[in-house]
């Protein structure tokens, strides 16, 4: 029987800066333009909580029944590994959209109806990404949902909520928030290459192969800087970004040098560090209009 600490590895705390950053981004849009609202923003969070937990449960069960996590190297598989019945798995990713949902229907009803829709094709994003008969990530189109979802929607949808109307401002820093989120599923996937091929699952690094995938990822990592200094004639603080550069040599030069397994994982650590740091200069920088 799965114990507490097998249930907190299991929801993989290292993929979640990818829901923190991007609601302390859209915030920060908010906060520069005067309408910061504390507790919107705290809802906010909760709901890219709720559904980062939940999806990474509803990928554990997913892979699991179908027998994808049996030779995994990482994170505890809650299903795979036997620790957990699926349908333990599924009523606790169940759980997490559902909490996810009640907190943005009070966001939806205090904003715009439309947030709901929105809502739903995050759940739907979540779950089809291995659920279902076609699991969208079996199809190399992971990296895409991230980006629209831990990206552009996220960010943009908490400035949203606070704002009432959608800046070309959170859409500009919604662009780096969502490569970075995306270079945390690249270098899972890139870890995951052997036993993916092995079990048919074709994401995007199976595809492109080993050496384009670290590519990839380098260029994730690096491309927001360059995207912070184009916001910079906006919000010149926006390059206190730059000051987090030093925290992507460490893992892009573990990728780069040809690391595998275990030590990929620590790439992975370092990647949330930097993402949480990046998150931070720049939030602080979108927030002060000098």
């Amino acid at each position: 029987m799965a114990g507490a600490r097998d249930w907190v590895a299991g929801a993989r705390p290292r993929t979640l800066p990818a829901a923190i950053v991007p609601v302390v981004v859209g915030s920060g849009v908010a906060a520069g333009y005067g309408r910061l609202e504390l507790w919107r923003a705290v809802l906010a969070l909760f709901v890219a909580l709720a559904l980062q937990v939940g999806v990474n449960y509803a990928n554990d069960y997913s892979d699991g029944v179908r027998g994808t996590d049996e030779r995994r190297v990482g994170p505890v598989r809650l299903v795979g590994s036997g620790l957990a019945r699926p349908r333990q798995v599924l009523a606790a990713a169940l759980s997490c959209f559902a909490a996810a949902c009640v907190a943005g229907l009070v966001l939806a009803l205090v904003t715009s109806w439309w947030l709901i829709l929105l809502g739903g094709l995050a759940v739907a994003a979540a779950w089809f990404y291995t659920g279902g008969d076609r699991p969208y990530g079996y199809r190399a189109l992971g990296e895409v949902s991230v980006f629209i979802f831990f990206g552009l929607a996220a960010v943009a949808g908490t400035a949203y909520v606070q704002m009432d109307r959608v800046a070309w401002l959170a859409l500009a820093a919604a662009v780096p928030v969502g490569l970075l989120a995306c270079a945390l599923l690249v270098i899972n996937n890139l870890r995951d290459i052997p036993t993916d091929t092995a079990t048919g699952k074709r994401t995007l690094a199976v595809v492109a192969g080993d050496q384009r995938t670290r590519l990839l990822y380098a260029a994730c990592a690096l491309l927001p800087f360059a995207i912070a200094a184009a916001i910079a004639p906006a919000r010149p603080l926006a390059l206190l970004a730059l000051a987090a550069l030093p925290l992507a040599v460490a893992p892009i030069r573990l990728v780069r040098a040809g690391a595998s397994g275990p030590r990929l994982i620590t790439a992975l650590g370092q990647t949330g560090r930097l993402q949480l740091a990046f998150g931070a200069l720049l939030t602080v920088g979108l927030a002060i209009r000098l």
